[in-house]
């Protein structure tokens, strides 16, 4: 599995991977973070990614005050800067060389968070199906839906963001004939 926390990846990606990675590295997003375990995650990571798809850095911050003076001392002066707090959860969302990045600062670790749990499952259910799948969830991002509907829709699931999660304990065997009895 890959090292998520390490980025050293996208320098060898696509064309956006790449720029990702020259943003986060230029901007040294990752260094400022990380005492909150930031990990970058969605749809740039996985390759999936549409026109217009930002850069999503989870963070785990048990002083979500904290995080926000961090974050607003570091980022603010990119604009437009917006940030806000809802359910417990940090947000702020700001431009650099024409990408959107956005912060999410939470009290749950980052490897529990569901944009991370969900990029697990998708890279590995990426990983057991072939480039039709891929190209058919780029279709439908294209088409205006989120990643995990997308996801849903292709694997009938009725509520995709629970029903991924559930993929979570399976072995590949298993997922691997999950992705075969319900992949339309």
């Amino acid at each position: 599995m890959r090292d998520w926390q390490n980025i050293d990846y996208l320098a060898s990606g696509n064309d956006r991977q790449k720029k990702a990675y020259h943003i986060l590295t230029k901007m040294n997003i990752l260094t400022i973070l990380k005492e909150f375990d930031p990990i970058l995650v969605g749809t740039i990571p996985l390759g999936i990614d549409i026109p217009g798809s930002d850069l999503d850095i989870i963070c785990y911050a048990s002083d979500l005050s904290k995080f926000k003076e961090i974050s607003q001392y570091n980022f603010f002066r990119y604009s437009p800067f917006y940030e806000r707090i809802k359910d417990g959860v940090y947000m702020a969302e700001f431009e650099h060389l024409e990408m959107k990045i956005e912060l999410y600062a939470s009290p749950e670790p980052t490897t529990r968070q569901f944009g991370y749990r969900h990029m697990i499952v998708e890279d590995r259910i990426l990983n057991l199906t072939d480039d039709n799948f891929r190209d058919k969830v780029i279709q439908l991002k294209m088409k205006g839906l989120k990643t995990e509907p997308a996801f849903g829709k292709l694997l009938n699931m009725s509520n995709a963001y629970d029903e991924l999660l559930e993929l979570e304990a399976l072995s590949d065997k298993d997922l691997k004939e999950f992705l075969y009895t319900n992949f339309t």
